[in-house]
């Protein structure tokens, strides 16, 4: 039988994230105003104590929601899935959700600033030549007062390109606007929408990754882009490339980029690795001409803040009656091509 609540129930599911990892304080009580929160403790939640409430639940938000047909069927009003680890994952029936209307949600726009900030701080630090001259200093050889002719260069009016042109590199695009960069950005999806953004040419992947001094790749992983900037094509960047990797390394041919960064050829910089954690004993990391960084662009204290916001802000929404949402919404094309992509690797 089910039971009475006064409020829409909310089953939060959050684990592995905490709580207030992504809710700021006076976000999750107005959360908390609006619905029942069942749920919402720092370690996993018991499955049997999700599916017993889940006959009342209008909202479920988790960090990896599962739920068969069959398990949506024992929620008859639920209204709306969100996860909250950053893709929509595998394990959820979208079929049931898309024919029940049970809208999907995913908070991957709520990386948009943190992500983006990140991806400018790696751009300036690799363009500027930033570590490697800390790390030469320290060693007690650095070159005073050198251009690093060839290796070094400025931001401002530079030729940039972006590999995909979602919500990140569209921050970082306004984020860099001082710098009036000429921008390039290769997105099959955004182009073949007709959408237009000033200052911005959409061109062939080729002219975006070996026209530009900088190139990041900010795009979602997806099956059909797995090792999309190929060895060929990283073989074909001119010598003095910068390459920054912010989205996933199955973007990328990661053996060749490093092979290119100690061959002198180019630099990069990248937050994502096939493997993570990284091998102690991976070669790589005593790499020439890189900057690494261990997945932390979104880790940084209330940098996923944003999330909980979004969250607030689309269930009050659904519950108005308003179809204004600031989380992703699912549809049938975009979980196709995400979540067969094996995300699990970088």
């Amino acid at each position: 039988m089910r039971s009475h609540v006064s409020n829409p129930l909310l089953i939060l599911d959050q684990h592995f994230r905490q709580v207030e990892e992504l809710f700021r304080p006076a976000a999750f009580e107005e959360l908390g105003t609006l619905c029942d929160i069942h749920g919402g403790v720092n370690w996993p939640m018991d499955r049997a104590d999700f599916l017993s409430r889940l006959p009342d639940a209008q909202f479920v938000v988790a960090a990896k929601p599962e739920l068969s047909r069959d398990d949506l069927a024992r929620a008859p009003d639920l209204k709306a899935v969100i996860e909250v680890s950053g893709t929509f994952q595998t394990g959820l029936d979208y079929e049931a959700c898309f024919d029940r209307r049970v809208e999907v949600l995913s908070c991957a726009p709520g990386f948009r600033q943190s992500v983006a900030e990140m991806a400018l701080g790696l751009m300036i630090a690799g363009c500027r030549g930033i570590v490697d001259e800390h790390e030469r200093f320290r060693a007690g050889s650095e070159r005073w007062f050198n251009d690093n002719t060839g290796k070094d260069f400025s931001l401002y009016g530079q030729r940039i390109g972006f590999v995909g042109f979602g919500s990140i590199a569209q921050e970082c695009v306004r984020l860099l606007a001082p710098f009036a960069p000429r921008v390039d950005a290769y997105d099959p999806w955004l182009r073949a929408s007709g959408a237009t953004f000033d200052g911005v040419g959409f061109h062939d992947l080729e002219r975006v990754v070996t026209q530009n001094r900088l190139v990041v790749i900010a795009a979602t992983p997806t099956e059909e882009n797995h090792h999309l900037v190929s060895r060929t094509l990283i073989e074909s960047m001119p010598r003095g490339t910068l390459v920054v990797v912010i989205s996933r390394s199955h973007l990328v041919d990661f053996d060749a980029l490093v092979e290119a960064a100690e061959a002198g050829r180019i630099r990069v910089a990248s937050d994502v690795f096939p493997a993570e954690p990284v091998p102690k004993r991976a070669g790589f990391r005593q790499a020439e001409n890189v900057i690494w960084s261990p997945h932390r662009a979104a880790a940084v204290e209330g940098g996923r803040h944003p999330i909980g916001d979004m969250i607030l802000h689309d269930v009050r929404a659904i519950l108005a009656g308003s179809d204004q949402r600031q989380l992703q919404p699912a549809s049938p094309e975009t979980v196709r091509k995400i979540i067969r992509a094996p995300l699990a690797a970088g």
